[in-house]
């Protein structure tokens, strides 16, 4: 997730530049770049790997004497980690930053060539500035405007233009922020890269444009806006929406930096991991969304190894007679670590003399206290009600634990751990093309019935999205085994309703395939999530093919954004939904 920071004001805008980049670095990148500019003078200075990098290469050159510049953190998408793909671009009298990506990049560029633009880099961003470069006849708002119009994707830019000395800004589905200091203005993809230098700023929304001169005037299609101004009252690395009209959209855009945070250690040494193979049989016990994560790592650890796995929903395991006739491990998920039930079942466990594993995310919960040993996940505070990141980690967890015993086991090879590393690159380009999921809930979000199909993992994976949608959205949804429709469910489905089905097992893609058609022979709107391309349907979501370990982690964002932007579109209080907590710390 990349970041960028702009300033326009009276100072040389370096060490803000900078300073608001490492306070943006959390955010995931590997490369950085600055651009300042003057009457006469464009600078762009960029670099690969740690800002630190670009630091050094900045403090050796001999910079213009300026008081505007734009800089950028680039999480590689289109084209490698380089210097030439790195940010700033220029192209012509337009040089930007961007955060997003535009997924009409290649066709655009087709023409653009026919025109005889020249391209220096692999990047789609680079093209978007050539887009508002071949639009720029002296107003930079009108191109600005032209070029939204036929950009798609997200996208985040700050822009400045060779022969005007203001600074612009427009984003869509990317965050960005203006901040107000003393004849100073700063632009920045969240609140931790300005909250040093001030507290007062204002969000952009969507293709608003951001003219910052003598003063700042914001346009939405040509009509001034009158900006809110905002207090911030915490630190830099407090709770806030960091420019995201959610907190759960926050949370679901920090997917791939957490990812990375918890996978990492593991990559570099598996052997922090406990081995599963030590039991004879494993119970998963936790609630909610944290059942379904136990679901899925149920799936993964029976289908690559010889153990035999149950998963229990904890009101449940704390009262059931459990008889531990074989050598167990009790793994227990929750997000805070306090929720009750599973505190109970944690308990009910060790009185029995049984050995339990924490998966948990907060450190000195009840849970991590407790349980005999932890594995932590790296989400960081989560405020929405509804878990998103937090569960991502889970299964992330659960699947490392299961490549793991895997391993042990002689069954796989150690091959799996390239793919690793790529799965957060994976997830980020997931959730930039986030217009096809507005798209598909434009088309469900007035149903009152949804349903989700999927078989054996895919089913798994099913459980939380039905979950995710009728708690945010308060849709009825359910999901059910595809194999299942005949037995019942399929009287459910009529003309229009949504069934959104996911395939990505291959051995058993065809009879997933064709459950679908059992639905849409009656009328019902088809949805398909999968790693294959697949036709004749009304909606498809193709995701890259992954390992079985890791395929659910490139589906479950699908999941989540298809429910925020149906929650969204329906008015409801998405951070705080109707009669949910947080933590359930009582029965």
């Amino acid at each position: 997730m990349c970041g960028i920071v702009g300033y326009k004001g009276k100072q040389q805008p370096k060490d803000f530049l900078l300073e608001g980049l490492k306070n943006l670095e959390y955010r995931g990148y590997d490369s950085s770049g600055i651009a300042l500019k003057n009457d006469d003078e464009i600078q762009i200075i960029r670099s690969v790997g740690k800002i630190s990098s670009l630091e050094e290469k900045v403090n050796n050159e001999n910079l213009i004497n300026c008081s505007m510049g734009i800089a950028h953190t680039r999480w590689a998408t289109h084209g490698i980690p380089s210097e030439e793909n790195a940010h700033p671009h220029r192209v012509g009298n337009v040089t930007l930053v961007h955060n997003g990506i535009i997924e009409n990049a290649s066709e655009l560029k087709e023409e653009l060539l026919k025109e005889n633009v020249v391209f220096n880099s692999e990047t789609d961003t680079e093209v978007a500035c050539a887009i508002i470069n071949k639009y720029y006849e002296g107003n930079a708002v009108e191109a600005i405007n032209r070029a939204i119009k036929v950009l798609k994707g997200s996208y985040a830019f700050c822009i400045f233009f060779e022969d005007s000395d203001k600074l612009y800004a427009v984003r869509k589905d990317s965050p960005l922020i203006i901040g107000y200091g003393e004849e100073e203005v700063y632009v920045a993809s969240d609140i931790a890269a300005i909250i040093s230098y001030t507290n007062k700023y204002s969000l952009i929304e969507e293709n608003e444009i951001v003219e910052i001169g003598d003063r700042v005037t914001v346009t939405l299609d040509g009509n001034v806006v009158n900006k809110e101004v905002l207090t911030a009252t915490i630190s830099a690395d407090s709770k806030d929406k960091c420019g995201y009209e959610h907190y759960m959209l926050k949370e679901i855009m920090e997917e791939p930096l957490v990812l990375e945070k918890t996978l990492k250690p593991y990559i570099d040494n598996l052997d922090k991991l406990p081995d599963l193979t030590e039991y004879e049989e494993i119970h998963i016990v936790a609630c909610g969304s944290a059942m379904y994560a136990g679901m899925i790592g149920k799936t993964l650890i029976e289908e690559n190894t010889n153990l035999r796995v149950t998963v229990e929903v904890a009101s449940e395991y704390r009262y059931k007679k459990v008889i531990y006739d074989r050598k167990t491990l009790v793994i227990l998920i929750s997000q805070s670590g306090e929720t009750a039930d599973t505190i109970a079942a944690m308990r009910k466990a060790k009185m029995a003399g049984i050995e339990t594993l924490a998966i948990v995310n907060v450190v000195g919960s009840t849970i991590a206290r407790e349980s005999g040993n932890q594995l932590f996940i790296e989400a960081g505070p989560e405020i929405a009600v509804a878990t998103t990141k937090a569960y991502m980690l889970q299964v992330a967890m659960l699947s490392l634990l299961a490549y793991k015993a895997a391993l042990s086991s002689g069954l796989v090879n150690d091959s799996v751990m390239n793919e690793i590393k790529i799965v957060p690159r994976m997830v980020r380009e997931i959730l930039d093309r986030r217009d096809d999921y507005l798209e598909i809930a434009k088309s469900i979000y007035e149903r009152d019935d949804i349903f989700f199909i999927g078989r054996k993992i895919d089913y798994a994976v099913s459980m939380e999205g039905s979950l995710k949608l009728k708690e945010v959205s308060y849709i009825h949804s359910e999901a059910y085994q595809a194999g299942e429709l005949k037995h019942g469910t399929i009287s459910l489905v009529d003309d229009g309703t949504p069934v959104i089905s996911i395939i990505t097992d291959k051995d058993i893609k065809e009879k997933t395939i064709s459950n679908v058609q059992e639905v849409k022979a009656r009328g019902a709107k088809c949805i398909i999530i999968s790693n294959e391309e697949i036709t004749g349907y009304d909606h498809l979501i193709q995701v890259p093919k992954m390992s079985d370990f890791f395929q659910p982690l490139v589906v479950v964002p699908c999941l989540q954004l298809i429910a925020y932007e149906v929650a969204k579109l329906r008015g409801c209080d998405i951070d705080k939904p109707k009669n949910l907590a947080k933590s359930v710390t009582v029965e």
